[in-house]
């Protein structure tokens, strides 16, 4: 489930570091932008942690039987 590009904004309240804040400005980054770019880069890591850990059961059988009857078509191979 990704998010929607073409959702509306919303205001927010942060707290940041008023040193780092003040080098943004003088930069001129974009703070909606940036802050929206690496939330989405964490969403898509918790997304990963959270399917990993919800499929490592299966993974772990998967790998197992992999591991003792090798893959379908592993006798065909002449590779």
């Amino acid at each position: 489930m990704g998010s929607n590009r073409k959702a509306g904004k919303r205001a927010v309240n942060v707290s940041v570091n008023a040193d780092l804040l003040a080098e943004s400005k003088a930069l001129k980054i974009n703070l909606s932008k940036a802050l929206e770019a690496r939330l989405e880069e964490e969403v898509a890591a918790a997304r990963r942690r959270t399917w990993l850990a919800e499929n490592q059961d299966a993974m772990e059988d998967y790998n197992r039987a992999v591991a003792e009857r090798g893959v379908f078509g592993d006798d065909e191979r002449s590779f």
